[in-house]
């Protein structure tokens, strides 16, 4: 039995796991969500992980730390301060230290965006090792929003809810917050290195937002696992929480053989 710590994405909160643990309890785990802050646009990298610390007991247990899309960049600052068994990454982004997430994608991002946003590309030499990677974003995604109004649902709809059923994907765009906070695209990862612990990585194979082969390409590259490959779009907790809840059992029981 483990305790899965869920640590959600943007624009969500903890009730996007709402369908998943269900399922994980039913196989005997336990677990644990929050919201992190994300409505607060000064916020910075550690006051997410202060979120998720303050949800996590006081008392050690068997903890797997999942964090889904942006929280990829929560995560690992975790395990620093909190012992834990394994990371496991849905779909998220995979920090590299002494960079920010922009700087792992900024050319494929439009220029007035990075020249509104006083943003300078990172010197040729510290890009170079990101040369033979395939780009982050699905191209059809970038500039698509998902804000909590009417053009936000259409962006939501085609985008991120795609697979799931109607009736969960009107309830999740109901639930739609507002991510004020950007510290996970312009905050450098702050460690030297990634924590000492074991990983996994389950890539979506329909997402529409964060590219399928950027998602199996960073699993090798960054974290030395191969991908779980789950057919779903970006968000497989709401379209197929029970087929999530079987691949996040079998992740943690091979880490006890």
């Amino acid at each position: 039995m483990s305790l899965f710590c869920l640590v959600h994405g943007a624009c969500q909160g903890a009730w996007v796991w709402d369908l998943l643990i269900p399922h994980l309890k039913a196989q005997g785990h336990k677990t644990v969500a929050m919201d992190l802050p994300i409505e607060d646009p000064d916020v910075t990298l550690s006051n997410y992980v202060d979120a998720v610390l303050k949800a996590l007991p006081e008392t050690e247990e068997d903890v797997v730390l999942v964090g889904h899309s942006m929280a990829g960049t929560v995560i690992p600052l975790v395990a620093e301060q909190y012992r834990v068994h394994q990371l496991v990454f849905i779909g998220s982004l995979i920090p590299l230290p002494g960079m920010c997430f922009l700087d792992q994608c900024y050319d494929e991002i439009p220029s007035d965006f990075l020249e509104q946003a006083q943003y300078k590309p990172p010197k040729a030499a510290k890009f170079e090792q990101l040369r033979d990677e395939p780009n982050v974003h699905v191209p059809a995604s970038i500039g698509k929003f998902m804000t909590p109004d009417e053009p936000g649902k259409v962006v939501a709809m085609e985008f991120y809810y795609h697979d799931c059923e109607p009736d969960v994907a009107n309830w999740a765009f109901s639930k739609t917050r507002n991510q004020r906070s950007l510290a996970y695209v312009f905050e450098s990862f702050s460690s030297k290195n990634l924590p000492d612990v074991e990983y996994a990585y389950i890539a979506c194979t329909g997402d529409r937002i964060i590219s399928p082969a950027w998602q199996r390409y960073a699993a090798r590259k960054r974290l030395g696992v191969e991908a779980i490959e789950i057919p779903s779009g970006h968000y497989p907790h709401l379209s197929r929480p029970a087929h999530l809840a079987e691949v996040l059992s079998e992740i943690t029981s091979k880490k006890h053989l």
